[in-house]
């Protein structure tokens, strides 16, 4: 019953905004609800308020694809303990979009090559605690992705073959004391990638080497 109900809230979502039975912009709230499978794929996030606050995802679903172009969708103190999420290919180009305080400490949650170019993407005070972000291939060519005072303490994330042009990706006082972070074969052509005053208390992320050991001037390390 769960998953009809979601079929038939994405069907909606994906219908043309001037279209009767279109639910875009509309408020949506999904607060508490468990996620053990269920497929927004394509939808459209374009106005209203979506709330995914203190959701449970423990299954394999996606939102691969989706467009996240104004309002809020929120996914705050959410808990992704298992299976697969997938944000893949989603384009993030305006609203605000917040994981904030969400706990990963399981399953594998899927970024790869999705496009923000403005808007807003937090993932403010989150926890890292498993399980696996992959932000692979993806272009951050605009708007502000926030990763302040998140905790990262086991898991793996993943910026591989990224591309920094012009968006403001802060890392500002983030704990890194177990875990693995990699930024390897990333590029950095404008914008700021700033891990200033960052706490490392184990491994620290993983850089490629620069020419006579230089960062490019957009990526600001701690210390520097």
């Amino acid at each position: 019953m769960r998953h009809t109900v979601i079929r038939l809230i994405s069907a909606h979502l994906r219908l043309d905004e001037g279209e009767l039975t279109s639910w875009r912009g509309l408020n949506l709230d999904f607060t508490g609800a468990v996620f053990d499978g269920g497929d927004f794929l394509d939808v459209t996030f374009s106005g209203g308020r979506v709330s995914f606050d203190r959701a449970t995802f423990c299954g394999s679903v996606s939102f691969a694809g989706a467009t996240f172009s104004g309002g809020a969708v929120t996914f705050y103190g959410a808990s992704f303990s298992r299976g697969r999420v997938h944000f893949s290919e989603a384009a993030f180009s305006g609203g605000n979009v917040s994981f904030d305080r969400a706990t990963f400490s399981g399953g594998q949650v899927f970024f790869a090559e999705v496009s923000v170019s403005s808007g807003r993407l937090a993932f403010e005070e989150a926890t890292f605690s498993g399980g696996e972000l992959y932000f692979n291939a993806s272009t951050f060519s605009g708007g502000n992705v926030s990763f302040f005072g998140a905790n990262f303490d086991s898991g793996k994330v993943e910026f591989g073959s990224a591309t920094f042009s012009g968006a403001e990706v802060n890392f500002m006082w983030a704990t890194f004391s177990g875990g693995r972070v990699s930024f390897r074969n990333a590029t950095y052509s404008g914008g700021l990638v700033d891990l200033v005053g960052v706490e490392v208390n184990a491994a620290p992320p993983l850089f490629d080497s620069w020419p006579e050991g230089l960062p490019p001037e957009s990526l600001h390390l701690p210390g520097k």
